[in-house]
C-alpha cells in the first residue's frame, strides 16, 4: 500500500495565487473559491476534483485507487 500525500498546493489559474490546502480523504472537492480573485474553480474535464485539475497531486481517492481499476474515484 503507498503512502497517499494529503497536501496540495492549489493554483488558481486566472491569477496564479497559489495556496497549500489538506485534501479531503473521503470525497471529491468539486468546487474550491481563490482567495484572491474569488473565481470559483471547478474540475477539468475528465478530471474528478479540482485537486486533480489544479494541485500539485492528485486526490486521495485517485492515489489510493488501485491501477487496474478504472472505476471514478466519485462516480
Amino acid at each position: 500500500m503507498r503512502k497517499v500525500i494529503l497536501e496540495s498546493i492549489l493554483t488558481c489559474p486566472l491569477c496564479g495565487y497559489s495556496k497549500t490546502e489538506i485534501m479531503p480523504t473521503d470525497a471529491c472537492q468539486w468546487f474550491y473559491e481563490c482567495e484572491q480573485c474569488h473565481t470559483v474553480l471547478k474540475p477539468k474535464p475528465g478530471d474528478c476534483c479540482v485537486y486533480c485539475s489544479y494541485g500539485t497531486a492528485p486526490c486521495p481517492p485517485i492515489q489510493a485507487q488501485d491501477k487496474n481499476n478504472n472505476d471514478h474515484c466519485c462516480g
